[in-house]
């Protein structure tokens, strides 16, 4: 099973290095990872999206990763509802005879068109992994000629209720 994992951390060098050794030791299998600076200054979040197999190893994985001196908090984001998105970068085989065709192939996706050359056309999509996926597996027939994912980054939303008393506050 596919699980989400957000850890924030103090922004200094090795961190990435222990947080991705513990996943290592225990054998998680990291199928994405990003990391970025947040709104604090000194802070980045890490977003994983790592297989698991049993429930027991990620109570267990989040609680070591919470011992870790550099980490700030460590949550499972999988069962909430969250906001979700990946950026991936697709040159496509394309003469232009076959560039309208494309184009409208790949417009439901909101792709956009980055560069042009003689017979390749890059893309840039955005959005959940699926989509990308989504993307990529229409795209194929038309011949890819490299690709790169930037791997998923996500947070929890924010509840209706929260925005609601966050509203009176301001007023």
């Amino acid at each position: 099973m596919r699980r989400v994992i957000t850890v924030t951390v103090i922004n200094q060098s090795g961190v990435l290095n222990r947080v991705t050794g513990l996943l290592m030791k225990r054998q998680f299998n990291i199928e994405s990872i990003t990391v970025g600076h947040t709104e604090q200054p000194g802070m980045s979040k890490m977003t994983f999206l790592v297989n698991v197999d049993d429930e027991r190893k990620i109570e267990q994985i989040v609680k070591q990763l919470q011992k870790q001196i550099d980490v700030i908090k460590v949550d499972d984001i999988t069962e909430k509802s969250v906001v979700m998105r990946e950026l991936a970068l697709i040159k496509v085989i394309s003469p232009p005879h076959m560039r309208s065709e494309m184009n409208s192939v790949v417009e439901p996706f909101r792709a956009t068109i980055i560069d042009t050359g003689k017979n390749v056309v890059t893309y840039q999509v955005t959005g959940n992994p699926e989509k990308i996926e989504a993307f990529i597996d229409l795209i194929k027939p038309y011949g890819i000629k490299e690709l790169t994912r930037t791997g998923a980054t996500a947070f929890v939303r924010e509840k209706q209720k929260q925005e609601k008393e966050h509203l009176s506050i301001l007023k």
